[in-house]
């Protein structure tokens, strides 16, 4: 990550979300600086953000391809998926993606001419080739700037994991009382175990 001598410079900060294409010079483009998830279009349904992310970003140019690397790093609110209150975890991640001119309209072709084809020569299958896979996320852009908030917002929502927990070992919530099983134990009796044996030795045992 390259960074500046003298800090961030306020007006490349200021651009950190909307870069010109311009300044993105044959030695690459570096940004830092902080973003709130307002800026970004994130909700509350997408990611609670406890305070700005801190976002460095370098950015290289090829024609009019753009490659952006860069880690982004803040503190998320989540509610856990057991014990259903919130907790605070750390974000950080880092970027890898591809920004192209957004792709031009094609014009609507009319219905392709009929062709004789010859029944007695027989046709070679077309072999489809295969897309090469690569790891960079694409996205577009259109005009002389890129909008860097669409994929960040994406990003962070990416980042959020499938099943946020407290702590690794939470007890969760009595599925009777309701009370916090981190807490301590509630006076719910205690179920035992359902064993399905014990309907195999009843079978056994009945009157034939």
């Amino acid at each position: 990550m390259k960074a500046w001598e003298d800090g961030a410079s306020p007006g490349i900060t200021m651009d950190l979300l909307t870069p010109n294409l311009a300044d993105i010079t044959p030695e690459g483009l570096s940004l830092t600086g902080d973003v709130t998830g307002d800026e970004i279009g994130l909700t509350r349904e997408d990611t609670i953000l406890s305070g700005p992310l801190a976002v460095g970003l370098d950015l290289t140019k090829v024609e009019n391809t753009v490659c952006l690397t860069g880690v982004v790093e803040g503190t998320a609110v989540r509610e856990c998926v057991r014990c259903l209150k919130d907790f605070e975890e750390p974000v950080a991640f880092s970027l890898r993606v591809v920004f192209e001119p957004e792709p031009k309209a094609k014009p609507k072709a009319g219905p392709p001419a009929a062709k004789r084809v010859d029944a007695r020569k027989k046709q070679p299958e077309p072999v489809e080739a295969e897309a090469e896979e690569t790891a960079d996320e694409i996205y577009h852009y259109q005009g002389d700037h890129l909008d860097l908030a669409p994929m960040l917002r994406e990003q962070v929502i990416l980042s959020a994991p499938m099943h946020p927990l407290c702590k690794d070992d939470c007890a969760g919530l009595c599925a009777h009382c309701g009370k916090d099983l981190n807490e301590g134990l509630c006076r719910c009796p205690v179920e035992p175990a359902s064993n399905p044996f014990h309907v195999l030795r009843g079978l056994k045992t009945e009157p034939k």
